[in-house]
């Protein structure tokens, strides 16, 4: 018989409301108390299944600003928690909770714990433009517990030169790891449309994706009036989309609760394990090889050391893809070639099923838990990463029950990696580009080039290029990471001349 206190998750629900009008759309504590209540359905014990919630966790939405979302879920479910959780800022923290909770299972100080999530930024965006004032329920007395934190990605000094969002930033990693497999601009491209492509078909089958749309290579990495450049090299099509108006909500218990309530066993999908790691280097700009990603090597090879599982073991993988350099970089550390049979998607990901603010790992979550039911595979990994390939978590699922007891929790904060490298405010003389990107203006004109380099003696800087469009059309279209030039420092902000 399994240990009665292994974590099983038996119940999951997804939403999504592509079209809602921002008056009539589902308000955030609505789309979580619909998950809530969908995902208990799924799992066939609803309401006394959710009154006998001991834990509950929200995951942060955003545009949201209430006092204790648990807590007013939970009161709309008629349960009373004893453990509240809401997550800060990060695309890894879905999991996070979820290994959190599943450690407390095994601990025996957790029975049942709902973890749910939503997004309403689609209703957001649409409020704002109608000039319309959205009246949402806030609430809940007392203080939740935060699992993560809300500190921001990037510093001050990338922030002053346009390092400022996750659209921005990722490039920097992308073409450092196009240079380090030294690929050519024009194969670069073609390699960046023929993954990703495959991730379209996932989501144009999948009935919860944002762009349920299959599209070509060339689709996704030519520049047009509907998929203009952001930053090099990425197009639109290759960014992950915020907007969205999605929900996800999973039901996790231990095994002893799941047969209190007579939930068979053939529905159960066994947690075997999870692990996160953070960058030592948390802001992008300080990391010492922007080819590189120990942490995310670090967190995913935890949870399958505590899965007792290799990556050739895993079935079905979905792997954080915010932008393809973080499939790339999963890869890489990983070992796993990127054209796997296995796919690298169970959703579509971010840029085509949708990038839901925090929530996604749910939804990823949710997806590797309904295909294990439906057999379609016996063993899933999902990752999750946070800020710019900063913080990172993984789980392992299975159908089957652990061989044994499940080893004992790793330390909850996980560094890796080389330590951070620091970076000059004011850079002068020669230098050679490390990494780089080019930032584009709404019209698909480029506005500003940004570099990330060294000086002949050795501090790394990071500057801005001339901005001048004749300047910034020849930069994107050579190599530039290795080349020499000159900084300086005006104006607050460092400027990079290429030779």
């Amino acid at each position: 018989m399994v240990d009665r206190r292994l974590p099983v998750l038996v119940g999951s629900a997804q939403l999504l409301e592509r079209e809602a009008d921002p008056a009539q759309a589902l308000e955030p504590i609505a789309m979580l108390e619909r998950v809530a209540r969908e995902a208990a359905a799924d799992a066939g014990a609803a309401e006394r299944m959710l009154a006998d919630a001991d834990t509950v966790c929200v995951v942060e939405v955003a545009g949201w600003y209430p006092q204790n979302a648990p807590q007013m879920l939970a009161e709309r479910l008629g349960a009373a928690p004893v453990r509240q959780y809401v997550t800060g800022i990060g695309g890894e923290l879905p999991l996070t909770a979820v290994n959190r909770i599943a450690d407390e299972i095994v601990a025996g100080t957790t029975r049942v714990a709902l973890i749910a999530g939503c997004n309403n930024l689609k209703t957001l965006e649409r409020a704002r433009k109608a000039r319309l004032k959205l009246d949402w329920a806030t609430g809940g007395s007392g203080e939740p517990t935060m699992i993560g934190s809300r500190r921001h990605g990037s510093s001050e000094i990338e922030k002053a030169h346009g390092l400022a969002t996750p659209p921005t930033v990722y490039p920097i990693f992308e073409n450092a790891l196009r240079a380090r497999r030294r690929l050519d601009l024009v194969a670069h491209r073609s390699h960046l449309g023929a993954m990703m492509s495959r991730f379209t078909e996932v989501a144009s089958k999948n009935p919860y994706a944002w762009y349920p749309t299959a599209r070509s290579p060339e689709e996704l990495t030519t520049p047009a009036p509907t998929n203009r450049m952001i930053a090099f090299p990425y197009t639109k099509y290759l960014n992950a989309v915020i907007t969205t108006d999605q929900a996800a909500g999973v039901l996790l218990m231990s095994a002893d609760a799941a047969r209190s309530y007579g939930i068979s066993e053939d529905r159960w999908v066994h947690w075997r394990g999870g692990a996160r790691a953070a960058e030592r280097a948390w802001y992008p700009g300080e990391r010492a090889d922007f080819a590189s990603c120990p942490a995310l090597r670090a967190a995913t090879q935890g949870a399958l050391a505590r899965a007792r599982l290799h990556t050739d073991d895993i079935d079905l993988i979905d792997f954080y893809s915010c932008f393809p350099v973080a499939v790339e970089m999963a890869c890489e550390m990983l070992e796993i070639d990127e054209a796997d049979p296995r796919g690298l998607t169970l959703t579509g990901g971010l840029p085509y099923f949708g990038g839901p603010a925090n929530n996604y790992t749910l939804h990823s979550l949710a997806t590797a838990f309904d295909r294990l039911r439906q057999g379609t595979g016996k063993t899933a990994l999902v990752t999750g990463n946070g800020w710019y390939l900063t913080k990172h978590a993984a789980v392992v699922l299975s159908k089957d029950a652990p061989d044994g007891p499940l080893e004992a929790a790793d330390p909850v904060d996980v560094s890796s990696g080389p330590p951070p490298v620091e970076i000059t405010a004011e850079a002068r003389g020669r230098a050679t580009v490390e990494t780089y990107t080019v930032l584009y203006a709404r019209d698909g004109a480029p506005e500003r080039g940004v570099v990330i380099g060294r000086l002949q003696e050795g501090p790394r800087f990071i500057a801005n290029t001339p901005d001048d469009r004749e300047a910034l059309e020849s930069f994107v279209a050579v190599e530039n990471v290795g080349r020499s030039g000159s900084v300086r420092c005006e104006d607050g902000r460092n400027r990079f001349e290429p030779s």
